[in-house]
């Protein structure tokens, strides 16, 4: 693994509002590598989400049942998490720059835990969402820093690949999860899930603490307060690339989200799968995002530009959605599963190209707030993904053209933002690594 050094940010004294100050670069210390075990740390926290998202979803039907509410209530549940996650990265991410990175991971991940359990507890679908949507505010720390952390750590084309390298880890969580998922509703009902989640945030917690340094110096950490951390998001989203590609990256994942919270109805309610057959389907199209992603991380990057990768991307994921209404509506007569799962299994797997080089690209362009930047990505990603959950339902759970459509105007919107704001024809690799506002 390389041991590239990052690009350090000016002192703290130097504002969003001249991001053209200089950038130095200096090698890691043997401390501030990147081993096996922090490599482990980072893309276990990276993974918490889909966790916490996708370890529940065999369990949306029971949770149906159970609390005796309509499927659409228990979606808010995802919702709410998503939407927690969401406005947590806007809040820690500039804490994390002020504060450093270690201090707010291990505060987010206790109050992950503690709102885990309590969750298991929950005996009604308003309780439940409240402390999901609390689990998703804490929860964001994890996916925050480790964004943050990484780039602390690297620059360039080796931040591209790092982010990649993640993947193996991150990408199997969803692979892992619904399989988790299904085996413990075998044995206990869905409360179970949450029993279970409880035990991996306690792990990573105590991982966290025993064995991930700090990677931001004092020296580096911004000392300003809420009214600075507004300064520098405002630098930020007035920087036309970057704002491009932190929407590119939204909407694609308000594809994945839509397909999170569809997929448990369309494939066991609408095709009759079991929860055990749909975490297997599941499982296979993560697979599919973890060989793309190291596909991309190993064979391209480097070679092809990640702008270029990331077109073809982005154009695969629109196709496989078009494929998708066509299908659901009926064009080509009745269709079973297997075709649904093919078209789904392209359109996450092309997703192994967009996730990791959209951030890559974004944060390469802020050095001097890695923080804000990356919550930035994080808050835009959660909330959109937020809002296209529910809508997936708004023709109730007897049909896929919702999710279809919201899959194919969300990565119409990636593709435009991509296009029409980061006009990769324009910018050359000098433009599109340097600062923002540059």
């Amino acid at each position: 693994m390389s041991e590239r050094g990052p690009a350090t940010a000016p002192s703290h004294d130097s504002s969003p509002e001249s991001p053209s100050a200089p950038v130095t670069t200096k090698p890691l210390t043997a401390a501030r590598r990147t081993g096996l075990l922090v490599t482990f740390i980072l893309g276990g926290l990276t993974a918490l989400p889909p966790l916490s998202m996708d370890m529940y979803l065999p369990a949306l039907p029971q949770v149906t049942d159970a609390l005796n509410s309509p499927a659409a209530t228990i979606q808010l549940t995802l919702t709410a998490c998503l939407a927690g996650m969401a406005l947590g990265q806007l809040v820690i991410g500039p804490m994390s720059d002020k504060w450093g990175r270690r201090r707010p991971l291990l505060a987010g991940m206790v109050v992950y835990v503690l709102a885990t359990a309590i969750c298991a507890l929950a005996p009604t679908a308003e309780l439940l969402i409240s402390f999901r949507l609390l689990q998703g505010l804490a929860g964001a720390a994890a996916i925050v820093i480790a964004r943050a952390v990484v780039r602390d750590l690297y620059d360039g084309d080796e931040m591209a690949r790092f982010f990649s390298t993640l993947m193996l880890i991150s990408g199997a969580a969803p692979i892992i999860a619904p399989l988790i998922g299904g085996q413990v509703l075998r044995f206990a009902d869905w409360r179970g899930v949450f029993v279970v989640l409880t035990g991996v945030g306690t792990v990573l917690t105590l991982m966290v603490w025993r064995s991930l340094g700090e990677t931001l110096p004092p020296e580096r950490r911004h000392t300003g307060g809420v009214g600075s951390a507004l300064r520098t998001m405002r630098g930020l989203l007035g920087d036309r690339v970057f704002a491009g590609y932190t929407l590119t990256g939204g909407f694609v994942f308000a594809v994945l989200f839509s397909y999170i919270s569809a997929s448990p109805f369309v494939v066991q309610e609408i095709y009759g799968a079991s929860p055990q057959a749909f975490a297997l389907l599941f499982g296979l199209n993560s697979v599919g995002l973890i060989l793309v992603g190291q596909v991309n991380g190993k064979l391209l990057v480097g070679r092809v530009s990640l702008d270029k990768v990331l077109a073809i991307g982005l154009v695969t994921i629109t196709a496989a959605a078009v494929a998708l209404l066509l299908m659901s509506t009926g064009v080509f007569g009745e269709v079973g599963l297997t075709p649904i799962a093919a078209a789904l299994f392209v359109l996450m797997s092309a997703m192994g190209v967009v996730l990791p080089n959209t951030n890559a690209q974004a944060l390469m362009r802020t050095p001097h707030a890695a923080g804000s930047a990356s919550a930035l990505l994080g808050t835009s990603s959660f909330l959109i993904g937020a809002i296209a959950s529910p809508l997936v339902g708004i023709a109730g759970e007897d049909t896929a053209v919702p999710m279809a459509v919201v899959q194919l105007v969300c990565a119409l919107l990636s593709l435009t933002a991509f296009l029409g704001l980061c006009r990769p024809w324009k910018s050359g690799p000098a433009a599109q690594s340097s600062p923002a506002g540059v």
